[in-house]
């Protein structure tokens, strides 16, 4: 039975979208093509109509996930707030594609790297849109510092075993993201 064009792009998305979930929880290694084929709801022999290799589909994936990995509606200070959260920390497999997976990515192949890259690029950029009026090196110094602290206090919360020093570090980084907006560095670094 022919599987139309429709259906094989559902089938691709619904492959990515499980992808993504399973290398953010369990990271790329761990994770099978064959697992992300049944967890998809597919055959294994499937995978090759729609990616040449397994590199293939960490890119793909990481492209895909990132693509979605966007602060909300403009929103800066709500979007800091739910990224530096408990309920985000804890669901690594639903969450930040770049806080599961970017320290990962240096093993990987160049079209991941490069996947990651864009997705950087554009994060930056959205963080840029989002953030209050400032002059633009002063925004994106901001966007950049901001984006950094969030995913590094994800990951830094996520691997601890103390869940006390755990949420300190998604509090003190939301405190600190808010106090740096409040009074942002100027352009000389003072």
């Amino acid at each position: 039975m022919k599987v139309s064009r429709e259906q094989m792009a559902e089938n691709r998305r619904r492959i990515l979208d499980v992808a993504s979930r399973l290398f953010k929880d369990k990271g790329f290694d761990a994770v099978s093509v064959a697992e992300v084929m049944k967890a998809a709801g597919m055959t294994h022999g499937g995978f090759y109509g729609h990616f040449a290799s397994k590199d293939d589909l960490v890119a793909q994936t990481l492209a895909h996930a990132l693509e979605g990995d966007a602060v909300g509606d403009g929103d800066f200070s709500g979007f800091v707030r739910s990224y530096l959260a408990p309920r985000h920390r804890d669901n690594a497999g639903n969450g930040c594609p770049t806080a599961g997976l970017a320290a990962a990515v240096r093993h990987q192949t160049p079209a991941a790297k490069a996947a990651m890259t864009e997705g950087l690029r554009s994060q930056i950029a959205r963080m840029e849109k989002a953030l209050p009026q400032q002059g633009a090196p002063d925004k994106r110094r901001a966007a950049i510092g901001s984006w950094a602290a969030m995913v590094g206090a994800v990951i830094l919360a996520r691997a601890v075993d103390d869940p006390e020093l755990s949420d300190e570090v998604l509090g003190e980084t939301r405190a600190w993201i808010d106090a740096m907006r409040a009074s942002p560095l100027r352009v000389d670094g003072s």
